[in-house]
C-alpha cells in the first residue's frame, strides 16, 4: 500500500522509544513524543534526535502539537500507577483529538 505523504507518529508515556523504535523500522517519522521521566527522555534523545520532546501530557494543548497520522501510548510498567495512568489517559487524550487536522 502507498500513500500520497510520509506517515508520521506522536508517542504518549513514550518511556524508551519503543513506539517511535517500531515506527522507523516501518517507514513512519516519529515526530513527537511525551514523556516525564529523565532517562527515557535522554535514552530517545540519543536514538531519535530529531523527535520533539513535548513533556507532560497533563500540561499540552494538542491543537499546539504538529498534526500527526498515528498518535500511539504506552501502557505503565509498574502495577501500582495503573490508576493514575488510567486517569491522565482519560483527561489527556481528548486533548489530542484536534492534532490530526492542527485546528
Amino acid at each position: 500500500m502507498e500513500y500520497e505523504h510520509e506517515l508520521t507518529m506522536g508517542s504518549l508515556f513514550d518511556g524508551i522509544g519503543g513506539f517511535p523504535l517500531a515506527a522507523v523500522r516501518n517507514g513512519i517519522t516519529p515526530v513527537w513524543a511525551s514523556e516525564i521521566e529523565p532517562f527515557p527522555i535522554k535514552v530517545t534523545k540519543h536514538h531519535f534526535p530529531n523527535m520533539a520532546h513535548v513533556g507532560d501530557i497533563t500540561k499540552l494543548d494538542g491543537s499546539l502539537l504538529p498534526p500527526v497520522d498515528i498518535i500511539c501510548g504506552g501502557s505503565p510498567c509498574q502495577d501500582s500507577v495503573l490508576p493514575a495512568r488510567a486517569a491522565v489517559w482519560a483527561q489527556g487524550v481528548p486533548a489530542f483529538s484536534d492534532t490530526r487536522s492542527g485546528s
